[in-house]
């Protein structure tokens, strides 16, 4: 016997919850633009998502460009938000998301059962088509919980891009100084040797005892170490630079440091707009805005599970069944399949509700727990960038001054043979230290900025903004 089509209210029942089914669909971007958009807004770059060959090419133009000229702070950023591998395999986690979301707001696959029996001329035939009524029921919530879930992978997808950034710039400033400190080693170290040159010269001649040439050659000694612990240093903190922008080959050669750090940047109104800073930073920082989210969908699946809990532990199934028989009229109908509740019998005491809730109390305390951490982190990034800019302007408006004005007055007294040369070297020795204390002051102002750009998610707030 031939398996006859179902009835036309069947057909007009299995069309509806097709196109039910099939509402949700993908977004033309993937949902990155509110990625750049949102990452743009706090490291001033935006990211590229390599998707297609086309765009790798893109991005591979755009990173010779940048390699072609010494590079600087938002070049590096640029350069990491484009090249830096880990961020783009990150980035695939937000399609998945979106297929996640796409997913939730389609229903499941309806199941087909078919039996035929048959035997002493008699064949039966049963036919059935069932799909999950609670499927149905919940599909609009479900759906909006998947565009919840969906819109936390984009805010933890521009996180992970700033967080490549905040990496970025932090490696250039720390490579920038490595870089200065081994010249200003290499400067010591010089002018080390030419003292214990000399001093070996004149103790041979017997112009200089022995204590004052040993001394002159322990000073060359630990110049020497010096210049390797710094020489050793600039590699570590390049190949740091380099793991950040995700350079390899023969991108390597072409990498260009500047010689020097920027000049430390005067504060006119910053520390009264400090004043505002935790707020900015509740405003903007992506890890409040997903601990935010995070809470708000637990409040939902938790609102989801109350509402269904009951018909979570039936599990109904609806079928839409034949039945034919040789000879006999085929009949039609459906089904409906319910597990029933006896050892569970659901309602607020259900293992379902009581994790639900649970999860919602987690979510809440650790949205409260993020911006506690937050209004702390503004603090303490806030406080050490003051400091850091208070010590480099030290070294700027009063150590190296002074420093210069000694050697000044010291070349004076060695031109009227009041000073040996080698309290000369000594001082060329000491006014180099001071310049790579302020070397060093500089490059903690510029990673503090660092810091505190990451704490607020984004440059510090102007007054009255």
């Amino acid at each position: 016997m031939s398996i006859l089509p179902f009835p036309v209210r069947g057909a007009v029942a299995l069309a509806a919850l097709a196109v039910l089914g099939g509402c949700a669909s993908f977004s033309p971007d993937g949902g990155f633009g509110e990625v750049a958009q949102l990452t743009q807004a706090r490291t001033g770059q935006a990211p590229r998502w390599q998707r297609t060959p086309a765009d790798e090419a893109a991005a591979q133009t755009r990173v010779t460009e940048l390699l072609q000229q010494p590079l600087s702070a938002e070049a590096a950023v640029e350069l990491a938000l484009l090249h830096n591998r880990g961020l783009q395999a990150r980035f695939a986690e937000l399609g998945m998301a979106e297929a996640e979301r796409v997913q939730a707001g389609r229903l499941a696959n309806p199941t087909l059962r078919y039996g035929r029996m048959s035997g002493g001329g008699v064949t039966e035939i049963d036919g059935a088509v069932l799909f999950n009524l609670l499927g149905l029921l919940t599909l609009p919530l479900a759906s909006e919980l998947g565009q919840q879930h969906f819109e936390q992978a984009k805010l933890q997808a521009a996180s992970d891009a700033v967080a490549v950034a905040t990496q970025a710039r932090r490696a250039f400033f720390t490579a920038v100084a490595a870089q200065a400190l081994v010249t200003y080693a290499q400067q010591v170290k010089s002018a080390a040797e030419a003292s214990r040159e000399l001093a070996t010269r004149m103790q041979q001649a017997g112009n200089f005892n022995k204590l004052a040439q040993m001394r002159q050659q322990a000073f060359d000694a630990d110049a020497t170490a010096q210049l390797l612990r710094a020489q050793h240093r600039a590699v570590v903190e390049r190949e740091q630079l380099v793991r950040a922008l995700g350079l390899s080959g023969d991108e390597l050669g072409k990498l260009q440091l500047p010689e020097r750090l920027p000049d430390l940047p005067d504060l006119p109104g910053q520390p009264a707009a400090l004043a505002q800073a935790e707020q900015a930073a509740m405003d903007r920082r992506l890890d409040v805005l997903q601990a935010r989210r995070s809470a708000e969908a637990t409040a939902r699946q938790f609102g989801l599970t109350q509402r269904t809990g009951f018909v979570n532990l039936l599990d109904p199934n609806l079928a839409l069944a034949r039945h034919s028989q040789t000879g006999e009229a085929t009949r039609r109908g459906f089904e409906l399949e319910l597990t029933l509740p006896l050892f569970d019998f659901g309602a607020g005491g259900s293992p379902a509700a009581v994790q639900a809730e649970a999860q919602y109390r987690q979510a809440l305390h650790h949205a409260a727990e993020v911006a506690v951490n937050a209004r702390s982190e503004v603090r303490e990034s806030s406080s050490a960038y003051l400091t850091a800019h208070a010590l480099a302007r030290h070294y700027r408006d009063e150590v190296l001054p002074l420093q210069q004005r000694i050697a000044d007055e010291n070349q004076l007294r060695y031109n009227g043979m009041l000073l040996s040369v080698f309290e000369l070297l000594a001082d060329a020795r000491e006014q180099i230290t001071s310049v790579t204390g302020y070397t060093e002051a500089l490059r903690d102002f510029w990673l503090a900025d660092a810091d505190l750009q990451q704490a607020l998610a984004g440059p510090l707030p102007q007054p009255g903004q």
